[in-house]
């Protein structure tokens, strides 16, 4: 038996008349640009999500960079941050001249809260929450922190889909969201695309703007703006796949209650954590263990793909070398990177091989050498 990481042809196959009806429309119209396919799932999925606003862009590493030149993030400024996430985040801040603040997680794979107030200055303008692998961060307290601050608050939600905290999706509990559907996301598009949710109207149309040469109306141009716009197939696609996203993330959900129920046991290996009032999109589901590499090689070696999310937290990567007091202000990071190890999760696993893999888990645990 042979269980990929991910299977997007599965998912393709499941709604293949629906997808090839909307990209065959999309170019017997040649909308393949902004038109009726991008503001329709612009409207939608601000609908979906019980937004004000949604903006569509090119990919989610613009959407973050819209959003903080948006909110005035410039040189000099500091941008506080998760020490463990994607390089997207923290290379935009350096893009926009500003300082990148590293912040260790928590057990949920977060940014620690109780970390972040020491490290706040004069410079601080805003704080980007990473919802990682689809865990919401502490919302709540995050609010707080930036009130008490006067800073801005920016949620990257690239993997955190219709993830929730308190009731509310992820993307609107600080002042803009921003959402990457990068093939392997839980929505995902046939290409990169991304989109900013907001409920704020100023908000809103200064991002629409500087992603759209910087006007809202062809050849009136108010400011220096750049191209991030999504293309129509890309907007199509994810109309159809936007009627499925809640209950293929309950199935994500689902999965990972059954590996819960069955990886327990074993002392050797740590389960991903649920924050309370939250609902986790699981676009991850990631276990620690110290014997992560032969556990890899092992499961790979009996068919079953795995990933590492991710093999260097941020500040062990060389380039930001320069923003970094202490390495050992990390050290929770530092036990992930080494520890932790991806699992296949997606909707169309089916039961034989969630069994599968989670008995070849327990195989290495109990029987091997």
């Amino acid at each position: 038996m042979r269980i990929n990481f991910l299977n997007l042809g599965r998912q393709y196959l499941s709604i293949k008349n629906e997808i090839d009806s909307a990209i065959s429309n999309v170019i017997e119209k040649s909308s393949f640009i902004k038109g009726e396919y991008v503001f329709a799932f612009e409207k939608e999925f601000a609908i979906a999500n019980n937004a004000n606003y949604c903006l569509s862009v090119a990919n989610g590493t613009d959407a973050l960079y819209i959003a903080l030149k948006t909110l005035g993030v410039s040189y000099g400024d500091e941008v506080i941050l998760p020490a463990h996430t994607w390089i997207s985040t923290a290379e935009v801040i350096v893009q926009l001249g500003a300082k990148p603040v590293f912040i260790d997680v928590d057990d949920y794979f977060t940014i620690d809260t109780n970390k972040i107030q020491s490290r706040i200055t004069g410079k601080t303008k805003c704080i980007i929450a990473v919802h990682l692998f689809g865990q919401m961060c502490d919302m709540s307290e995050l609010s707080i922190i930036c009130k008490r601050n006067n800073l801005s608050l920016v949620e990257d939600c690239a993997q955190a889909h219709f993830s929730k905290s308190n009731n509310i999706y992820a993307g609107l509990h600080g002042d803009i969201g921003a959402f990457s559907f990068y093939p392997g996301k839980n929505l995902g598009a046939f290409g990169d695309a991304g989109a900013i949710l907001t409920n704020d109207n100023k908000i809103e149309e200064s991002a629409r703007m500087f992603a759209n040469h910087g006007g809202l109306k062809k050849h009136e141009h108010k400011l220096f703006g750049i191209n991030s716009r999504m293309d129509g197939i890309q907007a199509a696609v994810l109309s159809v796949k936007l009627k499925s996203i809640l209950d293929w993330n309950q199935k994500r959900i689902d999965i990972a209650k059954i590996y819960n129920q069955n990886l327990s046991k074993i002392e050797e290996i740590t389960l991903p954590l649920v924050r309370e009032n939250t609902i986790h999109s699981f676009h991850q589901y990631v276990i620690k263990t110290k014997k992560r590499d032969s556990l890899k090689k092992f499961l790979f070696d009996n068919g079953i793909d795995t990933l590492i999310h991710y093999p260097k937290a941020l500040p062990f990567i060389d380039i930001f070398k320069k923003y970094i007091n202490t390495k050992s202000d990390f050290e929770r990071s530092f036990e992930n990177q080494n520890e932790m190890l991806s699992l296949p999760i997606y909707p169309e696993l089916n039961e034989k091989e969630v069994e599968y893999i989670i008995n070849k888990i327990k195989e290495f645990f109990f029987h091997a050498e």
